[in-house]
């Protein structure tokens, strides 16, 4: 008699919620609210994803450049760039630098020049220099008063002029000297006339004007090309002659005179992704400032202007190296979904910066999945509050066809939502088993 009041006893629990009760979403009044099950197809799908979101951006250390200006190391310090937030505008102004058209390449400090002349008579052996410049290939470099000194003829002034005078300023050097005046002339090195640029390249270069004429598209080519992510919101500026203009990138790149657009001795080229102009006019100040004492250092200027990059790269990558450890010790704020149920692994999935994850994502990044023995792929819910923050709207995801999971990669999560798995039927039963199967066999000791 003993034995079956146990037995009626523990049948009371189980019709009681004494015994074991597998967790259900069922559509209703709870003590959250009203509760709507919404079946997820391709219709509702648009429904659930319009709900507003926007991933949290990463630090904006994470788009800067190593290649800004900053102090050169041993000519003195250089004023720190001036980095004032403000907001994107709605569009940006086009200014562009009056029309330029080059003329001839000038010869100026600096350049090599090279001579050549015939290597057959015996005037010609008279011209010492000359021929040996030609056999070894060794120029004349114009000097500081602008001339170059050939052994036997003497300092022939060059600074300033095209090579067509430059040839008639040698010829006449030769005739005054009685020697042979067939030669030839060319600039073997070009370094009177530079342009820099920098910014949101791949490399800030100092590039310099040969006998061909530079162009815009060229020079920002030669800096391995613009590395903006967003070209609405950028520009390029150009400082010249002490005046600053600016082009958008979407207006460059639409617009094929501009990419040719010819650039001169002493432009600075800066490809910008922030719009506070004090910035870029530091920028180009301390452009301005380099090529003071690059007239005279230039060797010194380069190597200061490595070491300054990479300063400025160790910094970037100390920031960066700061914000992740800040990410690895849950310092930083974030957004979570939260995934519960019949799942291989019950966690907590974070969100990822800048981009949108999906149900997909969630339920197979370290939940390991549904298993396939014990959850119930029919009963996939994404619970999620109210629009109004009151009740639960739970987005139900039936899997039995497999073919739906495909509706799990496009359905976006949002922060604080629940992604739940219940138990397969047979799983509950076998659960409610486990736990009269001892208490049974209790009562039948007694």
């Amino acid at each position: 008699m003993g034995r079956l009041w146990v037995i009626v006893a523990l049948i009371g629990l189980t019709g009681c919620g004494g015994l074991y009760s597998s967790p259900q979403v069922t559509s209703g009044v709870a003590e959250v609210g009203n509760v709507r099950v919404v079946a997820i197809d391709a219709s509702s799908l648009k429904t659930a994803n319009a709900a507003p979101f926007r991933a949290r951006a990463l630090p904006s250390v994470f788009t800067r450049s190593a290649g800004l200006g900053g102090g050169a190391i041993g000519a003195g310090d250089m004023p720190d760039p001036a980095f004032t937030p403000q907001p994107r505008p709605a569009s940006l102004p086009t200014r562009l630098p009056p029309p330029y058209e080059p003329e001839g390449y000038r010869i100026g400090t600096g350049d090599v020049i090279l001579l050549a002349t015939a290597t057959t008579g015996s005037r010609v052996e008279t011209l010492s220099g000359l021929l040996a410049a030609q056999n070894s290939r060794q120029g004349y470099t114009v000097q500081d008063d602008g001339a170059i000194s050939i052994p036997e003829v003497g300092r022939i002034h060059l600074a300033g002029r095209t090579l067509e005078e430059a040839e008639a300023e040698v010829f006449d050097a030769l005739v005054a000297k009685q020697i042979d005046p067939t030669f030839s002339i060319e600039i073997a090195e070009f370094n009177a006339q530079r342009i820099s640029i920098g910014g949101a390249v791949r490399a800030a270069k100092t590039l310099p004007i040969t006998l061909k004429t530079l162009r815009l598209s060229e020079a920002i080519a030669a800096a391995g090309g613009i590395t903006v992510r967003d070209a609405d919101f950028a520009s390029i500026r150009l400082y010249r002659d002490a005046k600053l203009y600016r082009i958008p990138i979407r207006r460059y790149l639409e617009d094929t005179e501009i990419q040719t657009l010819a650039l001169k001795d002493g432009d600075a080229i800066y490809v910008d992704t922030a719009f506070d102009l004090d910035k870029a006019e530091g920028y180009f100040a301390q452009q301005i400032e380099l090529a003071t004492f690059r007239q005279t250092t230039r060797d010194l200027a380069l190597r200061q202007l490595e070491t300054e990059v990479a300063l400025r790269r160790g910094a970037l990558n100390e920031e960066r190296a700061n914000f992740r450890a800040r990410v690895d010790l849950d310092a930083v704020a974030r957004d979570y979904v939260y995934i519960a149920g019949e799942v291989g692994l019950q966690n907590r999935f974070t969100l990822p910066f800048e981009r949108k994850a999906s149900l997909a994502d969630a339920l197979f990044d370290k939940t390991e999945g549904v298993p396939n023995r014990t959850g119930n792929v029919s009963e996939l819910y994404v619970l999620r509050a109210g629009p109004d923050g009151r009740g639960v709207i739970a987005w139900h995801l039936n899997a039995v066809n497999a073919a739906n999971l495909v509706l799990a990669t496009r359905f976006e999560l949002r922060p604080n939502d629940v992604v739940f798995v219940a138990e397969h039927p047979v799983t509950t039963l076998d659960r409610l088993v486990g736990q009269l199967v001892p208490s049974i066999a209790l009562a039948g000791a007694l």
